[in-house]
């Protein structure tokens, strides 16, 4: 008997079940130019779906009823930001068939591609398949749409850092997948769009410093772009401002004599100082156009601006501007050159009451004595440099009756008070206030005096009037 040989070759066991895809959302990065600059973005071909196995279009009633395919959004007219209450209508994000398997399906006997349209809670149609199925239809693979958003819809809307989705359903049961997201990826940035990157400033009336109210100079507009809430913060590169005389002679002054602030409600007014500070009463938010925008202001006290800015010459200071995140993650630098000129200015005024100065010689005593008067308040002074004061006079002789006569100039002797100094009056423009510092409105008391020698020389002179023109005039030094 054959004994029987047995062979275990071995046991397979195959499981079959059908692949399940993972829905593929749609993400479309939004680059920072296109939102600060409004200007049309425009995609990549970028694949929404896929198709494995299809070639033709659902026909209906032999064959003569496309089923067009379809975009519905099934999670409301808007996009939805991911953190916020804030949306995106769905008009902003525009789309178009951009291929299948490559390229365009035909359109054969009345089919066609319908321009760019948006999503809605209404199926959309992204095709529409010719007439009769003669008409042709498309290759497997990729299904690609191009996708855009019109510069109108980045000045229209506000456009927050973050995701803004919204939940798309399609009618194709082959092509996959049949339900996803499109997301708009909105990225964190800021950016300076205006800011004047210099400011000078000219000082060239005595009345600037007379006015009582506070010096204002706007900086002009400032437009930042972002995509984030942000504060605004300010400092001074240095605690002084930086002085140069209009001879030459360097200085310093106080920053914090400078205060900033806004023509609006946008700044809080602070005083400048070294140090960075939030000058923001509340955050500036992502607004329609993501732009934000305010005029700074600087502010001096006209008491500040007189005692510390009345010297001619340039002030200069620089400005240091800080746009920060409010979870300081970005931050965006910008910095600002002050020049303050201050031109020489001067100003001799005489009131009225004090135009004339009347000697009368009518006794004994003022022959032989002489006279002396003081005009209290005679002169009135403005000048912004240090100084010298002169007087002369248009004649080395008094006149009678605009005749030139022989009693000479010099019989007459001016000073001002507090000094001990008299000159002698001439043609020749005398020194008579010395090393004067510079000053607003300052009174002098003016003193005339014709000492007995030059009074003793009238004695004979006709009983008449004599006169004389007196000019006052300033030295810088």
């Amino acid at each position: 008997m054959k004994k029987m040989r047995s062979f275990l070759i071995g046991i397979f066991t195959v499981f079959c079940g059908a692949t399940v895809m993972k829905a593929q959302d749609v993400y479309l990065s939004i680059p920072d130019n296109n939102i600060f600059n409004r200007s049309e973005f425009t995609s990549v071909p970028t694949r929404v779906m896929t198709n494995a196995n299809r070639t033709n279009w659902d026909y209906a009633f032999l064959g003569l009823l496309p089923t067009a395919p379809t975009f519905t959004s099934v999670s409301g007219p808007n996009f939805t930001h991911s953190s916020s209450s804030l949306t995106l209508p769905g008009s902003t994000l525009m789309w178009q068939l951009e291929s299948m398997g490559g390229q365009m399906p035909s359109t054969g006997f009345s089919g066609y591609l319908p321009g760019f349209q948006s999503f809605s809670t209404s199926a959309i149609k992204w095709f529409e398949p010719p007439s009769i199925s003669l008409g042709g239809g498309f290759n497997r693979g990729n299904i690609n749409f191009t996708f855009k958003i019109p510069g109108s819809q980045f000045s229209a809307n506000a456009f927050r850092a973050g995701n803004y989705s919204m939940d798309i359903t399609q009618n194709y049961n082959d092509f996959t997948p049949r339900n996803f997201k499109t997301i708009l990826v909105i990225p964190s940035a800021m950016r300076w769009i205006a800011n004047s990157l210099t400011k000078y400033i000219e000082i060239s009336s005595l009345n600037d410093y007379r006015n009582t109210n506070t010096r204002v100079w706007d900086l002009g507009n400032t437009e930042i772009a972002h995509t984030v809430d942000f504060n605004f913060w300010a400092k001074a590169a240095s605690t002084n401002i930086q002085f140069t005389s209009s001879k030459g002679v360097p200085g310093t002054r106080n920053i914090g004599s400078i205060k900033l602030g806004s023509n609006g409600a946008a700044l809080t007014t602070k005083a400048l100082s070294s140090d960075f500070q939030n000058f923001s009463p509340a955050n500036f938010s992502v607004v329609a156009g993501n732009r934000s925008s305010f005029i700074p202001q600087l502010y001096v006290s006209a008491e500040d601006f007189k005692n510390f800015f009345f010297e001619a010459g340039t002030y200069t200071f620089e400005l240091n501007f800080n746009a920060s995140s409010t979870d300081n993650s970005i931050n965006s630098l910008q910095n600002t050159a002050v020049q303050l000129k201050v031109l020489p200015l001067s100003e001799i005024t005489i009131p009225s009451s004090g135009r004339n100065v009347n000697f009368n010689f009518n006794t004994a005593a003022h022959y032989t004595d002489g006279q002396s008067q003081m005009i209290p308040n005679q002169i009135m002074l403005s000048n912004n440099e240090n100084f010298e004061l002169y007087v002369k006079s248009d004649e080395n002789y008094f006149k009678k009756g605009g005749l030139q006569t022989n009693i000479n100039s010099n019989i007459l002797q001016i000073g001002v008070d507090g000094s001990s100094v008299s000159a002698p009056l001439s043609k020749t423009p005398q020194k008579i206030l010395f090393n004067g510092a510079p000053v607003l409105d300052r009174g002098l008391n003016v003193r005339y005096t014709i000492p007995p020698a030059g009074a003793q020389s009238l004695v004979g002179k006709e009983n008449t009037t004599y006169s004389i023109n007196v000019y006052y005039s300033f030295t810088a030094i």
